[in-house]
């Protein structure tokens, strides 16, 4: 797990009321300059009413500079569309794109072709790799595409090889590599790149329990290194929990809540959310830091803890009024986890802190 301690970086990628609509004329809803509406929802209905299908439906969130931004839902709920509009892989009916500010769908498509080759890496359920090439071809493929020279395609296709953990087998083709290291080909040839942002569209669905929480483990430890801004879709709300720093669950179309993970635990917005999140134990999901309190009186003899330390480790010291001393990564004391402190955080309704400063909210 995570912690849930997150300090948002920059703003790197915006969706900013982002509609795509299909149907025989999806552009007369929308003036030529888009606008967020106060109901989405009724405009939504409208749209329906006249027979075109809204897959997004004024979609809005921002992913921060070496963040995971998850994005989740039921099937049928939207989150590949918007993904495929990040990309405009699918051309969204309204709305903006902001990559490092600049709209990408004001983009000519041959700014957009040089934007995907050289600031986006996408992996997709589907592995896509070239069964006549081996992984090392496979994995500099994109870069033949940049016009780099063969030395430099191969210089870096080995040090994403060696990232990814696919050291010694260069020289395999894909019908000799399991499923992950198929998935480990189709990482590494996003990454090598280097893009700026990377989309992954359910890239461990296919995959067998084990072998896709490895692959979990893998990411992580590639993401602690690269730091990379990443959307990353899924329908697993387990798989959710274990990669992200925040997370949006969609429905109909429509983003319905937007938070950190224990903040949809703690504070679902409706029913939807909850079931969601109604079987996740309370106890394994937050951390020290979550149910702090200012440091007050003496700290002498109080045990010290990490402040990404799950609560579940710190209950039988709770019972103390005092509690425990919580330390950010540095040792420095960032404050007190109480009783009182946990018992705020699980109150109905009660807003957890946001170490970002910013309310969490559709």
């Amino acid at each position: 797990m995570k912690s849930t301690h997150t300090d948002l970086g920059p703003v790197r990628l915006s969706c900013r009321n982002v509609w795509k609509v299909y149907g025989p004329h999806p552009d007369r809803f929308f003036t030529p300059v888009s606008t967020g509406t106060d109901d989405p929802a009724a405009k939504a209905a409208g749209i329906r009413a006249k027979g075109h299908i809204v897959a997004n439906a004024d979609v809005s969130f921002d992913v921060h500079e070496g963040e995971i931004f998850v994005i989740m839902g039921l099937s049928g709920s939207g989150k590949s569309t918007i993904v495929r509009c990040l990309s405009r892989l699918v051309e969204p009916t309204a709305g903006a794109i902001l990559l490092d500010g600049e709209d990408l769908l004001k983009k000519s498509t041959a700014e957009l072709i040089e934007i995907r080759r050289h600031k986006m890496g996408m992996v997709f359920q589907s592995f896509g790799l070239m069964p006549h090439l081996n992984v090392i071809d496979n994995i500099a493929f994109p870069l033949k595409l940049q016009g780099l020279g063969e030395d430099e395609r191969r210089a870096r296709a080995a040090r994403v090889i060696e990232l990814v953990g696919l050291t010694g087998r260069e020289r395999n083709f894909p019908n000799e590599l399991s499923g992950g290291q198929q998935q480990r080909v189709g990482i590494a040839r996003s990454l090598a790149v280097e893009p700026d942002v990377w989309f992954l569209d359910e890239p461990f669905s296919a995959l067998d329990p084990l072998i896709r929480k490895q692959m979990q483990d893998e990411f992580l430890r590639i993401q602690a290194k690269l730091r990379k801004s990443i959307v990353f879709i899924t329908h697993d709300f387990q798989e959710a929990l274990r990669i992200a720093d925040r997370m949006a669950i969609m429905r109909d179309g429509a983003v319905v809540q937007i938070g950190r993970p224990i903040d949809l635990i703690l504070n679902p917005a409706d029913d939807y959310i909850r079931a969601f999140t109604q079987d996740v134990p309370w106890e394994s999901i937050l951390r020290a830091i979550d149910i702090m309190e200012p440091a007050a009186g003496s700290m002498e003899g109080l045990r010290r803890v990490a402040e990404d330390a799950p609560v579940a480790s710190l209950l039988p010291d709770l019972g103390s009024a005092a509690g425990v001393i919580v330390e950010g990564l540095d040792g420095a004391v960032l404050g007190m986890a109480t009783a009182r402190g946990l018992a705020a955080s699980l109150a109905p309704g009660c807003a957890v802190a946001n170490p970002s400063g910013s309310a969490s909210g559709k």
